[in-house]
């Protein structure tokens, strides 16, 4: 289904190699947005810019952003994907672990953001959408303090900008996703028995969402953290 609003559009999408940042990526431009991916290694995809880009440093996203604001314009569709998932017990999580999972998934968030609200804000419009986790609702099951912690964070930051910046035409909304078929959970378990819908989720599904509340349609919504679950975490 096209949606209204994303074509000819600047969208920028973080840690989007692999998994539901890719799938995003290629949606955005499936829908007509002018595309750029980054990541730590320049993702390759077909009509979409890679950018080598490092989420926990300052001026590695300020060259990124720089870069794309010479070869496609300034950021308009921003999505927040970038994130690391480590399972350790609480006792045995060292100080540098618990750090390094919030500066990818939390500070590179806030760089990020930082780096595209004052365009955002002088053109009077924008998009931001945070991926976080229903981990950052529960704590996750169980061994992954840090991460629950950092998604809670992101969404939280969505809040915040949605409430700050809405008066200049930015919107800014999180996904709550949990147990999405990608490679961040290959090797689990099998926990489909444990969603009501009987299967694990696809990245497509997430990635529809994200687009559809970067187009028109979704314009009156902002501040939302939206549940992708498949009942996983009814609340």
């Amino acid at each position: 289904m096209r949606l209204d609003g994303i074509e000819g559009r600047v969208a920028l999408v973080t840690g989007g190699a692999r998994g539901i940042g890719r799938c995003i990526a290629e949606t955005l431009r499936d829908q007509g947005g002018r595309v750029a991916d980054g990541d730590l290694q320049a993702p390759e995809i077909e009509g979409v810019l890679g950018l080598d880009l490092d989420v926990t440093s300052a001026e590695s996203v300020d060259a990124a952003f720089g870069r794309v604001e010479a070869e496609l314009g300034p950021v308009e569709l921003l999505v927040l994907n970038a994130g690391i998932y480590v399972v350790e017990p609480f006792e045995e999580t060292s100080l540098e672990s618990w750090r390094r999972t919030l500066d990818v998934n939390l500070t590179g968030a806030f760089l990020c953001a930082r780096r595209a609200l004052p365009a955002m804000r002088e053109a009077g419009f924008g998009r931001i959408v945070a991926i976080g986790s229903s981990a950052g609702k529960t704590g996750g099951k169980r061994n992954a303090a840090a991460y629950g912690a950092s998604k809670a964070g992101i969404m939280v930051m969505a809040k915040s900008i949605a409430s700050e910046y809405a008066e200049h035409g930015i919107t800014a909304n999180a996904l709550a996703p949990a147990l999405i078929d990608t490679e961040m959970i290959a090797g689990l378990p099998d926990m489909s028995g444990m969603i009501p819908v009987g299967r694990l989720g696809r990245a497509e599904e997430v990635a529809g969402i994200v687009a559809y509340l970067c187009s028109t349609q979704a314009a009156y919504i902002t501040g939302e953290v939206v549940d992708v679950n498949g009942g996983f975490l009814i609340d």
